[in-house]
């Protein structure tokens, strides 16, 4: 399932998918591809929408990865069952659906097995988190079939931690309670159809590692995951010492401190006096100039850094151009292609959008969806100056005006 826009991972997602979103230098699905070839799947369809020729130009046919590839685009949402349906002339056997944009290294062999064990119809692979408000709730009996559903619950209605994982093994039955020409969902419609008639459906609490990477907190704790060895993934290039990776033909002085895990990704290159530190996973051909300072960073292919730029838990688009000195603050994330200039400062948990500009100088306390520019100052000799509803918004101007009104007399 690759269909996912990942609004909630922008402005990383403005120019990609969420699946093709690098997680220590692989996209996202690639992990996953690689999870279903290790457990013996090798025929993979893909339901594709939101910018769908993203996956097919990286994966093409499958060859590459050792997998035959298929795919299966959408024109429009179809919900989880209905993109299934878009892809049924493929799924003439039992299958297994999984997402796409998810990080885990759950057993997929004991999932097939439990529900060949319990002659399912449906499987659904379960997964225990801290916080079930955000997904379904699944309730299983004793012999693990499927009581009832809870979808998205309040704290009140919390009595287990057990989710849908969104990993299914399926028999080509279930396209039965699979309507056509309309958008249709696995747990608020099929699965519940399934149970009304009694059909056998299954939950299987799978052991390993499982997160939806939905949100940027998500997206950064999986990069500390993967480094910490929480999960099992490949990263691309050898290990120079306990928990750094080091990626072919990358150039790193002697004189550089890394300090912790970290990952540095094929053609870096880091100059004497810069500081990679803990959780630090630098894309490809990055460049990091001497005495750039860098902790919890994870900065995307092309990027550079020039000296004395300083980056705290910030997520950096690629081919971004950080000038002399510029500051990216904790929680703060730049699109792809953005300028920031000397000694700009972007502030805690702001967003730039690609192709923007920040002028040198500037501090940016909000973020900057729509504007082409971070300016240093609206406020020159001349009054205030900049561009309408870009610079100058009518909250601007509103503010503008009631701070001089505050310094009226009365009446």
């Amino acid at each position: 399932m690759a269909g996912g826009e990942g609004s909630r991972l922008r402005p990383l997602t403005s120019n990609a998918p969420k699946p093709m979103l690098p997680l220590a230098n692989k996209p996202m699905m690639e992990h996953i591809v690689e999870l279903l070839k290790r457990h013996g799947f090798d025929d993979i369809v893909v339901t594709a929408a939101y910018l769908a020729n993203h996956i097919r130009t990286y994966f093409g046919d499958g060859s590459e990865f050792g997998v035959r590839m298929a795919y299966a685009t959408e024109e429009q949402p179809l919900g989880t069952a209905g993109s299934v349906r878009n892809a049924m002339e493929e799924l003439d056997e039992q299958f297994l659906v999984i997402s796409g944009d998810v990080l885990t290294d759950i057993d997929l062999g004991r999932v097939v097995e439990f529900h060949n064990d319990h002659k399912a119809l449906a499987t659904i692979g379960l997964a225990a988190v801290e916080n079930p408000l955000e997904f379904g709730i699944v309730i299983t009996r004793e012999d693990g079939s499927i009581d009832r559903f809870l979808e998205k619950p309040t704290w009140g209605q919390v009595f287990s931690d057990t989710i849908n994982s969104g990993i299914f093994v399926l028999e080509p039955e279930i396209f039965d309670y699979i309507p056509g020409g309309r958008p249709v969902d696995f747990s608020s419609e099929v699965f519940p159809a399934l149970l009304a008639d009694n059909k056998p459906l299954y939950g299987f609490r799978c052991d390993g590692y499982w997160e939806d990477v939905g949100t940027l907190e998500a997206y950064v704790s999986a990069h500390k995951d993967v480094l910490d060895g929480k999960v099992q993934v490949d990263i691309p290039g050898f290990e120079l010492s306990d928990g750094v990776w080091l990626g072919e033909g990358a150039e790193v002085h002697p004189e550089v401190r890394i300090e912790g895990a970290a990952v540095i990704g094929p053609g870096c290159r880091v100059d004497a006096g810069a500081r990679i530190g803990d959780y630090t996973v630098l894309g490809s051909n990055v460049r990091v100039r001497s005495d750039a300072d860098l902790e919890r960073a994870v900065v995307h292919d092309n990027a550079y850094l020039a000296e004395g730029v300083r980056l705290r838990g910030a997520l950096v688009g690629r081919a971004s151009d950080l000038r002399r000195n510029a500051r990216c603050e904790d929680g703060s994330v730049l699109g792809d292609e953005c300028f920031i200039g000397e000694n700009a400062v972007i502030a805690q948990g702001v967003k730039v959008y690609p192709f923007k500009t920040v002028e040198a100088g500037a501090t940016i306390n909000s973020s900057i969806v729509w504007e082409s520019r971070g300016a240093r100052s609206l406020f020159g000799r001349d009054g205030v100056a900049g561009l309408a509803n870009v610079d100058i918004t009518p909250e601007l101007s509103a503010k503008v005006a009631m701070a001089w009104a505050s310094t009226r007399k009365k009446g």
